[in-house]
């Protein structure tokens, strides 16, 4: 798959009062509004338009959607109505219950709702059929934006709705979470844990319930307390029993919220009790302590007020504590600060953040397992220098995200199996190399490789240094990824670099301000023939002229891999290739192209005797790379004019 590369220094954790605008116009959600306004018209997205490619991009609609705006489908569409509250959140015809479960949750806590859905927004004098939400992606808050145009079947909203027909903020939620990955289809299933941390930039953490520590009532206690998120989820063992009922009334494969635990004097004795909410806003739990069950007739009725115990079919249900710890096997907590749950008292954790990628080639080299390449993988070195007050060792949590998986769906991407390993470090520097990951062996590593979007783990380790190692399960998978490290006291963290990549550096440092585009590609050896311009502009992101080391080394990597391809093809080595040859060329560099483009291409870059030089074919590779980030940007699928597949290099 295609990335872009990011310089992989640490990076202080993003705010969410700097949310970066996303719409394709450049122009902000009050501008945008401001402009509908003036013209008196009702704003509608180019982004995210009001057709079948925002709902699916594998399968045609199971039924006649027909778009509508709240105004359309009620006479009085109200954005929030009394509160945004749990009840709000009411799951349509789409397998998204992990995001609702996550809505949910974050209903809990005003503040951070706020942030994710700003509550400035109306049908009110100045509604322009815009709203917009914010979301945290990979160290950055996103704001976007989209039209209040929602699918509906009969007059009825097909997905997410509130139990109240005219309230419209959650339905208006999950478009907008639609486009931020694609379309409505690329929500289809999914871990809370990851909606939660986009909506509030924290760190999540994953407990198998039955193997939970003895604590762990107080653990899920304090984490309620201080507003974490909080899901739960039965296992299943097969795709049959997906949503398959228990006798007891739970759902498998299901994700429910956690929306309160407390103790309950019942016959003399205080009973902990646990309580759950089904995002579908029916389906209850039918045991004891259910609501309608007899144990409720011994709490008194102060006490029931207190519990907010209603016998009502919405969803949301009270279980004895116990009775949970059997009948469910998975907790996720999103904590919207690094603090440790296990602790009486909260630390403030440090944050530091790394951008990176597992190239093809070079840095893809998988897990341990495959000890030839495992060492080429990008190695991280930790330095832990202050022991916890009062331990011996350095608390830290690790967690490994693999960017965009969700987003690249529809070019066939799908979760990669992600881990990581961590080792003491030796005292000399540079990019450990096999023989150090042949003869030892690792002090921590993650409990799993797991397809997740995100690896999250906490270590304890004395005070040192070590060197993390984030890998793929098998090797020549290609991904970016972003690197969390929360610690207790402060940690140090350096990304480790080969002798190549010092001998690279040293090569940039020599030429450092000379290098603009179009003089790098004459020290690629490349001419262009009539463009002023050279492609590699296309890598220039500082917007100064000229070429930083992280873009330079983009562009270096990029263009020796494309030498190879150029070279497999130049049959008789005589420095330009066929242009039959260029379809292959092409796919072997990961680009498949329908005849009409691959037909204006050959006449673009050949020659009268349908030969392409090595420049051109760098060229037209360049132009492709940066022609497929911007419709992955734009979420353009045009398959009238172009078919551009991105594959694995």
């Amino acid at each position: 798959m295609p990335y872009l590369y990011r310089d992989s220094k640490p990076r202080p954790p993003a705010l969410p009062g700097a949310a970066h605008d996303t719409h394709s116009s450049g122009k902000s959600y009050e501008e945008l509004r401001q402009e509908c306004l003036h013209r008196g018209v009702l704003f509608e997205d180019p982004d995210f338009p009001a057709c079948n490619s925002s709902l699916f991009f594998s399968e045609k609609p199971p039924i006649p959607f027909i778009w509508k705006r709240p105004g359309d489908i009620v006479k009085d569409p109200k954005f929030i109505l009394g509160g945004a509250t749990r009840t709000d959140i009411c799951q349509g015809d789409l397998g998204d219950c992990w995001l609702l479960a996550a809505i949910a949750s974050l209903t809990l806590n005003e503040k951070t709702l706020a942030r994710v859905v700003p509550l400035d927004q109306n049908f009110g004098p100045d509604y322009a059929g815009i709203f917009h939400f914010q979301f945290w992606q990979h160290n950055e808050w996103l704001d976007v934006v989209i039209d209040d145009q929602l699918p509906t079947f009969k007059g009825r909203l097909v997905f997410l709705h509130s139990a109240e027909h005219n309230e419209f903020w959650s339905a208006l939620l999950e478009k907008a979470y639609a486009k931020l990955n694609g379309s409505y289809e690329a929500l289809k299933g999914g871990s809370t844990i990851e909606a939660m941390e986009d909506f509030t930039g924290g760190v999540g953490e994953l407990y198998e319930v039955k193997k939970a520590p003895d604590n762990f009532y107080e653990i899920l206690e304090k984490a309620l307390k201080r507003c974490s998120l909080v899901c739960c989820s039965i296992n299943i063992s097969s795709a049959a029993e997906s949503e398959a009922k228990t006798p007891f009334g739970l759902i498998k494969g299901h994700a429910y919220s956690v929306t309160g635990i407390d103790e309950v004097s019942y016959r003399g004795r205080q009973v902990r009790l646990i309580r759950i909410r089904n995002p579908w806003g029916q389906v209850e739990w039918n045991g004891p302590w259910s609501d309608k069950s007899l144990e409720w007739r011994s709490v008194s009725p102060s006490e029931q007020r207190r519990l907010s115990q209603a016998a009502l079919d919405d969803g949301e249900f009270w279980m004895k504590f116990e009775d949970f710890k059997v009948h469910f096997d998975k907790v996720e907590i999103c904590n919207l600060t690094p603090d440790a749950l296990e602790d009486s008292t909260a630390h403030k954790w440090e944050v530091t953040i790394h951008q990176g990628s597992w190239v093809r080639g070079s840095t893809a080299g998988g897990c341990r397992n495959f000890l030839e390449t495992f060492w080429t993988n990008p190695q991280i070195k930790l330095h832990l220098t202050e022991k916890d007050d009062g331990q011996d060792d350095c608390t830290f949590i690790a967690a490994l995200m693999q960017k965009d998986r969700r987003k690249l769906k529809k070019l066939g991407a799908e979760m990669l199996t992600i881990g990581y390993s961590i080792y003491e470090s030796p005292a000399r520097d540079g990019h450990l190399g096999k023989d150090f990951f042949r003869y030892h062996s690792s002090k921590a590593r993650s409990k799993t490789y797991i397809n997740l979007r995100e690896v999250s783990n906490r270590f304890k380790l004395p005070p040192g240094d070590y060197i993390l190692v984030p890998t793929t399960f098998e090797p020549h998978q290609e991904a970016d990824f972003c690197l969390r490290i929360f610690s207790e006291k402060k940690a140090i963290t350096d990304p480790q670099e080969t002798e190549e990549e010092k001998q690279f550096r040293a090569l940039f440092e020599q030429i450092a301000g000379k290098v603009s585009a179009k003089p790098l590609w004459v020290i690629a050896g490349c001419r262009k023939r009539g463009d002023a311009s050279a492609p590699t502009q296309d890598y220039q992101t500082s917007g100064n002229g000229k070429l930083e080391f992280s873009e330079f080394k983009v562009f270096w990597e990029k263009m020796k891999k494309w030498i190879n391809i150029f070279l497999q093809f130049d049959f008789d080595k005589s420095g330009s290739m066929s242009s039959y040859e260029l379809r292959s060329a092409l796919k072997a560099a990961g680009y498949q192209l329908n005849n009409y483009l691959l037909q204006l291409i050959v006449l673009r870059y050949s020659d009268e005797q349908f030969q392409i030089e090595f420049d051109d074919f760098l060229n037209c590779l360049i132009r492709l790379e940066n022609a497929s980030r911007v419709f992955q940007a734009l979420s353009v699928k045009n398959k009238e004019f172009i078919n551009l597949n991105i594959g694995e290099v």
